[in-house]
């Protein structure tokens, strides 16, 4: 199944879930008023078998609602550094031993109509398109064999990131880069694992203004979701609704020759199988 948070644009405060089929919608809180209107409280009361029970004729059409972020509220927003192949190549680094763990706040979260915007204090700042796993029920202590069994499903997202504000002359710090205002932009749904087949064998792209700047496949990926899960769950409990970027592909705008920063008025187009696409437009603060 897809799902998706969306509002009605006579009311755009108002955020429901849906299900998303064909680009139609079926109003998940007008087939069951009962149920909670965010995704996050869904997963949190394990209502998920519920909302899938709904039989439904009832549908509208995509293009009448405004789509929001798929999940937001989250605890954590937990992210993979140097996980693909070709974006180690990049930058001419060996691959990492164990995955590299930063993270992002839960407040960078916009939805893929959102647009991001660029604070005065950065001139480099740059797009990288990540495949990003929504955990679905609470996670501790969890065996890589079973890990799957926590995921509810998968988004994309795009790990915008200051690259003048990751790196300084003391010490490298990604957080204060990576965490600016609208540097989390997530989307257009969540797929629910069991309709993804294999989530290492995924093409995963990204376009800046229509010009392709990544293109790769999770199957690239130097540590698999399993052992990013197990890894996580040994010092941390996840929680229903935190989300993991799995790492981005090599093509990263600082490491092009010359560099590539974002601009406003820049489209950023990302693109993961079976998920689906969504563009977000760049502007100024």
């Amino acid at each position: 199944m897809k799902f998706i948070q969306f509002a009605y644009k006579n009311n755009p405060e108002v955020t429901r879930v849906g299900i998303l089929s064909n680009e139609k919608v079926i109003d998940v809180n007008k087939e069951d008023p009962s149920l909670p209107s965010t995704l996050i409280e869904i997963l949190k009361n394990n209502l998920l078998g519920k909302v899938k029970s709904l039989n439904s004729s009832s549908t509208l059409p995509l293009a009448d609602v405004l789509i929001k972020a798929p999940i937001h509220g989250n605890d954590k927003v937990l992210c993979v550094g140097l996980n693909y192949k070709d974006h180690c190549k990049e930058q001419k680094l060996p691959p990492p031993v164990i995955p590299f763990i930063f993270n992002k706040f839960p407040s960078t979260i916009v939805g893929p109509n959102d647009p991001i915007r660029l604070i005065d204090v950065s001139k480099a700042v740059v797009c990288e398109v990540e495949f990003t796993v929504v955990i679905g029920k609470v996670a501790k202590n969890v065996k890589p064999e079973k890990a799957f069994d926590y995921v509810f499903g998968y988004t994309i997202a795009q790990d915008i990131g200051a690259t003048d504000w990751e790196k300084n002359e003391n010490l490298g710090q990604l957080l204060l880069g990576k965490a600016m205002d609208t540097f989390c932009p997530i989307g257009p749904c969540i797929v629910t694992h069991d309709e993804i087949g294999d989530p290492q064998n995924l093409d995963i792209k990204c376009f800046v203004n229509g010009v392709q700047k990544q293109s790769s496949n999770t199957n690239q990926f130097i540590h698999r979701i399993p052992d990013i899960i197990a890894r996580l769950s040994k010092v941390m409990t996840l929680l229903p609704g935190d989300i993991i970027l799995t790492g981005t592909p090599g093509g990263v705008g600082v490491y092009r020759n010359p560099p590539e920063y974002l601009q406003p008025g820049d489209v950023i187009r990302s693109e993961v199988e079976k998920i689906g696409t969504f563009e977000t437009k760049v502007e100024k603060y």
